[in-house]
């Protein structure tokens, strides 16, 4: 059973790496541009490096190529380690915006560093770096208690930190990163905790979790960094929807009144998605503006008690009362574009023949947008649902 975890551990050992290493490239440009990013970056890009250099088969590989070049893969990997466990703190510092703690995580790793160079050169000569089941850690118990206090110190401050602040954050998607970083960061502290017992008691019946451990915490800290990324990715899927919804009543409404919009139409809906006339971020913006634009114009072509007809004509067919308003709105809006595509005169000032919902005079005010667009939404379908025959078009 040990025997198949500690397999298992190092069999996931690539797939970490790997996984780690994507996102910290994903990442690596905006949070470059973040000062409030830059060091849980810097902290998941040296852990990947760390964990790379602690592969089982580059481990082997140095092995294999004599004591000098284990000692050196060895020395350098746990010196990366320290710095990950000093740019943790830093990034702790810098969530907090605690300046001595920034002073003090970047002292502390600054001795640690210094100090575990000065304990592998005052050992005797010496391999890889390792803590053998059976006889004396190598280099030397001192140099690990002090790799294992950097890692513990680090870890402990940043679990207990990310919990704190996750609870605290109204943002969704900060929230879920401080978890993972914090849940991942708690598996790298219960690795070196068993390193402790080892080190301190000899205590051994923990050591077949190690690699599993490890390559745990390095598939949840690549998943904390990557959460602003899909968080990002779903806002541009469920703008994509939103587009694609609105396309029909959109391009209906700038056909009658072209001036309102920023840009031509393009051919196709799906063409608007590939190819957005616009910054892709700004796609739902602009067609809800354009719509509410060219419904407040069409409203001097709405026959006065037009609306009130249209909401009675919703209720006599069984919409839904919440569906009402849009339906009926989707009604006088083609009856005015039509009008207006006829060159009958519109009826200057005749917002009073077309009173505006109040989620689209509370947007106007500075109200939510995305609720103006989902409203708008509700009116495209009821506007497409009520297309006749002659006036359906291929998107």
């Amino acid at each position: 059973m040990a025997a198949d975890l500690t397999a298992f551990g190092d069999w996931l050992a690539v797939p970490a790496v790997v996984c780690l290493w994507a996102a910290v490239l994903l990442r690596a440009p905006g949070a470059l541009r973040s000062p409030q990013q830059r060091g849980l970056w810097l902290a998941v890009a040296t852990a990947a490096a760390a964990m790379t250099l602690n592969l089982p088969d580059l481990v082997a590989y140095a092995m294999d190529r004599g004591a000098g070049y284990a000692h050196t893969i060895g020395l350098v990997r746990n010196l990366i380690g320290v710095f990950s466990a000093g740019a943790v703190l830093y990034f702790v510092a810098a969530a907090t915006r605690g300046r001595r703690l920034r002073i003090a995580s970047c002292a502390a790793t600054v001795l640690w560093l210094a100090a575990l160079t000065g304990l592998d050169t005052a050992a005797p000569g010496h391999g890889t770096h390792t803590m053998p089941p059976a006889g004396e850690p190598v280099p030397s118990l001192a140099y690990w208690l002090v790799l294992i206090s950097a890692h513990v110190v680090a870890n402990t401050v940043c679990v207990a930190l990310c919990w704190r602040y996750s609870r605290r954050t109204a943002s969704r998607g900060l929230a879920a990163g401080l978890r993972l970083f914090g849940l991942g960061t708690a598996l790298a502290g219960l690795f070196w905790l068993a390193y402790l017992l080892k080190a301190l008691f000899g205590s051994t019946w923990a050591m077949p979790a190690l690699p599993l451990l490890m390559n745990l915490h390095g598939l949840l800290r690549a998943a904390a960094i990557l959460v602003p990324t899909l968080f990002t990715l779903r806002r541009t899927l469920d703008d994509s929807a939103t587009a694609w919804r609105l396309w029909p009543l959109w391009r209906d409404l700038v056909e009658a009144v072209p001036h309102v919009a920023l840009n031509k139409p393009r051919s196709g809906r799906v063409v608007e998605l590939l190819w957005p006339p616009v910054p892709r971020n700004l796609l739902v913006y602009r067609k809800v503006i354009e719509t509410r634009d060219a419904i407040l114009i069409l409203g001097e072509y709405v026959r006065p008690g037009a609306l009130e007809q249209a909401r009675g004509h919703a209720a006599g067919r069984g919409i839904p009362e919440q569906r009402r308003t849009a339906a009926a709105l989707a009604r006088v809006l083609r009856e005015a574009r039509r009008a207006k595509l006829d060159g009958l005169p519109g009826q200057p000032g005749g917002a009073a023949g077309l009173e505006l919902p109040a989620v689209i005079q509370g947007s106007r005010e500075g109200g939510d947008l995305a609720d103006e667009a989902g409203f708008l939404v509700d009116v495209a379908e009821a506007y497409t649902a009520q297309a006749a025959p002659e006036d359906v078009r291929t998107p």
